[in-house]
């Protein structure tokens, strides 16, 4: 079984940039493919980002692709997302996620854990 645990949320100007880190226990998540999820209001959950690090490629949303980054620290067991120049837009409940693939996948039927979110707010 697979904890996450996010953190890194909170407010901050349009603009601005914002480190989400989620801490994973349990296997290794070098078998899964992890994935960054948002959830805003009145609308569905989405894959913002997900990578798979045996070599079967990353995923990003075109809303967030050239401003969101996924990685990871094999060290402290923790993969962020990295996101600069922040939009009003971005503002939502973010997820972190593990997948039991061996490639990246989007969809949030095809993950099995999940972090508790963190919120992100994005001020004009």
């Amino acid at each position: 079984q697979v904890q996450l645990v996010e953190t890194g949320g909170g407010l901050v100007q349009a603009g601005g940039s914002l480190r989400l880190s989620c801490a994973a226990s349990g296997p290794t998540f070098s078998r899964y493919t992890m994935g960054w999820f948002r959830q805003a209001p009145g609308k569905e959950r989405e894959c913002v980002a997900a990578h798979n690090w045996s070599g079967y490629g990353t995923y990003y949303a075109d809303s967030v692709k050239g401003r969101f980054t996924i990685s990871r620290d094999n060290a402290k067991n923790t993969v962020y997302l990295q996101m600069n120049n922040l939009k009003p837009e971005d503002t939502a409940v973010y997820y972190c996620a593990a997948a039991d693939y061996s490639i990246v996948v989007v969809t949030t039927h095809e993950y099995d854990y999940w972090g508790q979110g963190t919120q992100v707010t994005v001020s004009s």
